[in-house]
């Protein structure tokens, strides 16, 4: 019996991006995981270790040791031309025309 099923994307793996990194890659990975500019997990780890008197540091080594690293000859995020993974340009979705594009200085 043959499946015809939609082709579905591939799954997401946490792991520490082997660019991209300050220190170990774990913030990185986070925000890739989640889709969120990196940064922003960077600032929530210092915001928690603030809170908590610094025993929320704790989780940063942890988090390192436990999550992967990238293997070296994996393509570049988000890893294009895998099955699933779109290049197209994203289509208006409200109603009526599309607005114009800003202007590029």
């Amino acid at each position: 019996m043959t499946s015809t099923g939609t082709s579905q994307p591939p799954y997401k793996q946490l792991r520490r991006p082997t660019t991209d990194r300050m220190i170990a890659g774990v913030a990185s990975g986070i925000g890739r995981y989640f889709n969120v500019d990196p940064t922003l997990v960077r600032v929530i780890f210092a915001v928690i270790g603030l809170l908590t008197g610094g025993i929320a540091v704790l989780a940063y080594p942890i988090m390192w040791f436990l999550i992967p690293a990238e293997p070296a000859d994996a393509p570049a995020w988000p890893h294009p031309g895998t099955a699933g993974a779109t290049t197209a340009t994203p289509t208006w979705p409200g109603p009526g025309p599309q607005p114009p594009a800003p202007p590029v200085y």
